[in-house]
């Protein structure tokens, strides 16, 4: 009994650890307080109409009305059936969010250190450096849920790889089924695509050392038992999986059936994304030093440098008579990064300590998982360069499949926030090997002192001199304020100065430390204690900088952070079904609206493709038919002051109505272009492949007709129809095939796409009742997957772990 106590002492002082250190830097959960994340911020008001309907219905309505006209809620807050692998989750993250997320970056990189048996000391202290990388803490403060929580489970993904190849097939099996399944439902396909390119290039070492040692049937059944894992993973979350590819398919991450662009322009053709807007996010060759001094390139234009020339210099500029509000617009648009991407909220400080033993591990470690490291570190610089790597980067653009789907090529950095300070913590065990002679070490410490020192070094004395420091706009600003330039330079030299000197300081106290170490003159224990608090020190003062307790506030505000304004109220008095259009602001990327009404926008990385279009093409030409087609009863507009007001638009087509006229185009070219001129209350477009066979282009008017909606909900509306002819009716939604079915009198109906996003469809003459139901087969389908995948992911390690006894027996 003592002898088991004393085995999980270390995980429990690790998990204790863990939890001190988490709610330590996120110290304002302790008060009750939340993180006021942006991206969060617009997630909650695209999805209010779901919860809403959640919470009033019990039930999903996997659909919601409230953005981009409408669109499948899976990509924006859909519970599904039987998700029990998110039970799981869920006691993993038992902390106040975002500390929950942090403890589960810890927790990963633990357990995947003492797979690979790291003294328990080092794992623990090792997990925590990995945790508190700047990149990792970044994308907590501006909200990105959800690749913060796939990146936590990668780790554990990799431990239960390694295990398998350790020959620990049973635990390996479990470990990588249970941690891949998590990572699957963390819902960041991105990252959990970037994983794969860890995981085959560990694949590919280890087939190389297969053939090598003749071991080739080991290695097939490795891989076999991790394939059954991974299908069995990608089974228990198939029907959020299968709901997205489905949505994607619809999504802009899919091949455009338009051949031009909004100008008329040839259109470049892409099965995803164009090749500008993947990289537009591209890690400048330069900035990559950003790993190893913060802020290399200047950080993010939020840094605070004392005794700021440029602030001194725009206050002399008042003085001089440059008026004040210019002055403030200057200093609202001057920023101290200067790197290649258009924005960066924080550099991705991985830290000097482990850039240090990184390369330190270089000359110490031996074997394939260095090879394994050392290959996805430098492959995975590479692919961030981006667009300053073009030949490479399009290669993998144009044939790999999938690349193309994902942008911010800079995200793939992802893997060296993984491999860096796994081949440093391995590096610093292989110092604690007595087996490895103390003038190897040495040697390896002299010749990391000499290379990551000696940067710093050259840096810290020479950089200032090596780099212009500025930026075009920098240029253009200068030619309007002379002394401009000079101003912003100095202060971008000073902080590049001050956290190079910071880095050198940093490793030359822990290459002294080693060589302490080495010197017997300190014990292993106050290696890794100082090692830890090195850690700590290095990267928790950097993060303090981006992310701190002054992006907390009180729980309310987060969860409720949108107040009606006087015209959202003065619109919210019109209780029936529309939609409203705020002009004021980025109405393709902004989720507020959603929160009150049914908006003509929404915010996700993921819009429906052919609505985008519709925007670029018409609604952002200022084409009121189709507002009017989309039932925009309400625009919201500013004056040159900035002031705001709501416009009633009386033209709005309505929920339905009828049409006596129906184009027939070629193509989605023409379909898109017909709307140019097309008078959407008496005549609809429609493409030639859309038209069922007995077609009629002519409908006689019928003064008497009518269409009334008399139900709304998110997922069905239900209209009244009267006429004496038949008639084409057009609906003010969003045409989505897969899970949207019409009846009429309670009969499935067929419905057609017209107008290039709405719906439309023949109804034959008299009263009628006419439902849209949304029906999507994929939820069903994908539910029986996942309970058989359950089964068996129960099934085959109990039926093993019997076998196995039974052989021993």
């Amino acid at each position: 009994m003592k002898f088991s106590i004393k085995k999980i002492t270390p995980y429990l002082i690790a998990i204790v650890s863990f939890i001190v250190v988490a709610l330590l830097y996120f110290s304002p959960v302790l008060e009750g307080k939340k993180i006021q994340q942006s991206d969060i911020t617009q997630f909650i008001g695209s999805s209010k109409e779901i919860k809403d309907f959640r919470k009033e219905n019990n039930e999903e309505p996997y659909w919601t009305n409230a953005t981009f006209g409408g669109m499948p809620s899976y990509a924006v807050s859909t519970y599904y059936p039987n998700d029990f692998i998110k039970k799981v989750d869920a006691a993993l993250r038992f902390l106040p969010r975002p500390a929950d997320y942090l403890f589960l970056y810890f927790l990963g990189f633990f357990i995947l250190l003492s797979v690979l048996k790291i003294d328990w000391r080092l794992a623990i202290f090792g997990a925590i450096g990995f945790g508190l990388s700047t990149y990792l803490i970044i994308i907590l403060g501006v909200g990105h849920n959800a690749k913060a929580h796939a990146i936590a489970y990668m780790p554990i993904v990799l431990a239960g790889i390694l295990l398998v190849f350790q020959k620990r097939y049973l635990l390996g099996f479990v470990v990588t089924a249970l941690a891949m399944a998590l990572e699957i439902a963390a819902s960041h396909i991105q990252m959990t695509y970037y994983l794969m390119f860890l995981v085959l290039i560990f694949g590919i070492v280890q087939l190389i050392e297969a053939v090598k040692n003749k071991e080739i049937p080991q290695f097939i059944k490795s891989v076999g038992i991790l394939l059954v894992a991974v299908i069995l993973a990608v089974g228990v979350n198939a029907t959020s999986l299968m709901a997205t590819q489905e949505y994607a398919k619809h999504s802009t991450r899919s091949k455009s059936e338009l051949t031009i662009n909004p100008d008329g322009s040839p259109k470049e053709i892409s099965t995803g994304l164009s090749k500008d807007y993947i990289t537009q996010y591209s890690y400048g060759r330069w900035e990559t030093f950003n790993l190893f001094i913060p802020r290399f390139k200047g950080g993010t234009s939020r840094e605070v440098v004392e005794n700021s020339e440029l602030i001194s210099f725009l206050k002399q500029s008042v003085q001089k008579g440059l008026d004040v509000n210019d002055a403030n617009y200057i200093m609202q648009i001057s920023s101290m990064y200067w790197g290649d991407q258009p924005i960066v909220a924080a550099p991705a400080y991985i830290g000097a300590l482990f850039i240090f033993l990184f390369v330190l591990a270089l000359f110490l470690v031996k074997g394939k998982l260095k090879n394994w490291l050392v290959a996805a570190t430098v492959f995975s610089i590479l692919l961030s360069w981006g667009e300053n790597l073009e030949f490479l980067t399009n290669f993998f653009i144009d044939y790999v499949p999938m690349y193309n789907k994902f942008r911010a090529v800079s995200s793939i950095q992802v893997i060296a926030e993984i491999t860096i300070p796994l081949l440093g913590i391995l590096g610093l065990q292989a110092l604690l090997n007595k087996e490895i002679s103390t003038q190897i070490k040495l040697n390896a410490l002299k010749y990391a002192t000499i290379i990551v020192g000696g940067l710093a070094l050259i840096f810290t004395v020479g950089g200032t001199g090596l780099f212009s420091f500025e930026t075009e706009m920098d240029i253009q600003i200068n030619e309007q304020l002379t002394g401009y330039l000079d101003a912003i330079v100095a202060d971008r030299k000073s902080l590049f100065y001050g956290d190079s000197l910071r880095s050198l300081i940093i490793v030359s106290i822990l290459a002294g430390l080693i060589f302490a170490y080495l010197k017997e003159k300190i014990k292993s224990v106050v290696l890794i204690v100082c090692f830890g608090a090195l850690v700590i020190f290095d990267l928790g003062n950097v993060d303090k900088r981006y992310v701190n307790d002054s992006y907390f506030t009180s729980a309310r505000n987060v969860e409720k952070p949108f107040t009606a304004s006087e015209i959202d109220k003065e619109i919210l008095k019109d209780k029936s079904y529309y939609r409203v259009a705020d002009l004021t602001k980025n109405v393709m990327a902004d989720g507020s609206t959603s929160y009150f009404h049914k908006s003509i926008g929404g915010y996700h990385a993921a819009k429906p493709r052919r609505y985008q279009e519709l925007y670029d093409f018409q609604i952002a030409k200022g084409n009121m038919e189709v507002l009017n087609m989309l039932n925009t009863r309400y625009i919201v507009i500013a004056n040159d002051k900035g002031e705001k007001s709501v416009e009633a638009n009386g033209d709005a087509n309505g929920n339905a109505w009828l049409v006596n006229k129906i184009n027939v185009v070629e193509n989605a070219n023409a379909e898109i272009k017909a709307l140019d001129s097309l008078k959407t209350k008496f005549e609809a477009v429609i493409n030639a492949k859309n038209i069922p066979s007995n077609f009629v282009a002519n409908y006689p008017i019928d003064s008497t007709a009518s269409i009334q909606l008399i139900s709304y909900k998110a997922n069905a509306l239900t209209y009244k129809f009267s006429s004496t002819q038949n008639q084409f009716v057009v609906f003010s939604e969003i045409y989505y095939k897969d899970g949207w079915n019409a009846y009429v009198d309670g009969k499935l109906t067929p419905h057609y796409n017209v107008n290039y996003v709405l719906r439309g469809m023949e109804i034959p003459k008299g009263n009628h009742t006419i439902e849209f139901k949304f029906e999507p087969t994929v939820i069903k389908t994908g539910n029986t997957i996942t309970l058989v995948s359950y089964f068996l992911l129960l099934l085959i390690p109990i039926g093993w772990f019997f076998v196995d006894k039974k052989k021993k027996q």
